[in-house]
């Protein structure tokens, strides 16, 4: 859902790297959206019409892979980027699908103004090339755990992350409650599996859960089961 823009649009990636001359182009060109929680922002095989900026909430980014199974590249968070993935000479298709996990606002630009805003803003193209080489740094520690890491391991290495990433709440348990299928779809193994080995970190007092919220008692034992 498109929505009048506001203040809170001056708070994304988008405007905080772009200099204030530019402004008032952004404020023109750029639009803001708003998604409902389990909404698609855009799916695997799309158009790429424009890029999105993310303002608030949380969103997955994943694709399908042996016959239909889910994976979870990474989560979107705040000043995190949505559908740069699908940038390339051609401007083709998206080859990941975008859904919001919360309520979720998005800064969206076409990729005509994209492309004039990144030949006119020298540090908005350096902050996005660091955006993308991050990214893909991380990306490829993914891909070399998901080869190598038994699925104890790349449990405890995402609970991590998605503590370093979400925060936590007054209370102590990560600060979004995310479902244990997204979970096995971010660690790339079963339901049944991520289930099992969550009680026996429960077990052992390395977590607790409360429903689907989950708090790290034991972070040393949680970093010793990724070695």
């Amino acid at each position: 859902m498109r929505i009048k823009k506001g203040n809170e649009a001056h708070h994304s990636f988008l405007h905080q790297h772009c200099m204030k001359e530019w402004w008032p182009a952004l404020d023109t060109n750029a639009q803001v959206h708003q998604y409902k929680k389990g909404a698609i922002i855009f799916k695997e095989g799309d158009p790429v019409n424009g890029i999105y900026f993310m303002l608030s909430g949380i969103a997955k980014v994943h694709k399908l892979w042996d016959q239909e199974k889910e994976l979870i590249l990474r989560f979107a968070h705040n000043q995190d980027i949505l559908g740069h993935r699908g940038l390339n000479s051609q401007h083709a298709q998206y080859p990941i699908t975008a859904t919001a996990l919360s309520a979720v606002t998005l800064t969206y630009i076409t990729l005509d103004f994209f492309e004039a805003t990144f030949k006119t803003n020298k540090d908005f193209a350096y902050q996005f090339m660091m955006f993308m080489a991050d990214e893909l740094m991380l990306s490829e520690i993914r891909m070399r755990n998901l080869a190598h890491m038994t699925v104890r391991a790349r449990l405890a290495n995402a609970l991590l992350a998605m503590e370093q990433k979400f925060g936590r709440t007054e209370s102590g348990f990560i600060a979004f409650t995310i479902s244990r299928q997204d979970i096995a779809a971010y660690v790339g193994t079963a339901y049944e599996t991520v289930y099992k080995t969550m009680n026996e970190f429960t077990e052992l007092g390395y977590i607790k859960t409360e429903a689907k919220a989950i708090a790290l008692l034991d972070k040393t034992a949680i970093k010793n089961a990724v070695c």
